[in-house]
């Protein structure tokens, strides 16, 4: 799987005054992960917000608009000398999705002020069919810093 942090976010982090919007803490603040067909066609440059986002697949099973809430944990690992972001794998049950790209992204309630993090590229379609979808995050973390 591939994945690259939406540029807003990266301003974000690196206190660009620029970027007029939300602050993000990864720890605390309500962080979802939804998910969007092969139609949607990343742009790291121009998206910023979840309303920019589009082609989110239906809802489906335990799968709903705007996806699910992430258990997220953040931490240092002093080994690789970097900050770590991971969360719990997620699964929709008795779902029929296709799915290329998860977006991860501060929840604030409305799309157009909640603020864009990351995507996964899946690097092709992934489907369930009246079954579970999981997505299973990386060993190292969904996000590493260094």
């Amino acid at each position: 799987m591939a994945s690259a942090v939406f540029n807003s976010f990266k301003g974000r982090i690196l206190g660009d005054s620029s970027i007029v919007g939300t602050a993000i803490n990864l720890a605390s603040d309500t962080i979802k992960m939804s998910l969007h067909s092969s139609s949607w066609v990343p742009d790291i440059d121009a998206d910023d917000h979840f309303d920019d986002v589009d082609n989110e697949v239906s809802a489906s099973g335990t799968y709903s608009a705007g996806g699910a809430t992430l258990t997220v944990s953040c931490s240092t690992d002093d080994t690789d000398d970097e900050g770590v972001m991971d969360a719990t794998d997620v699964s929709f049950t008795s779902a029929t999705i296709t799915a290329r790209y998860a977006i991860i992204y501060k929840s604030t309630g409305t799309a157009s002020t909640s603020p864009l993090v990351l995507y996964i590229d899946f690097g092709s379609n992934q489907t369930s069919t009246a079954g579970t979808f999981t997505v299973s995050f990386a060993a190292e973390g969904i996000l590493n810093l260094n």
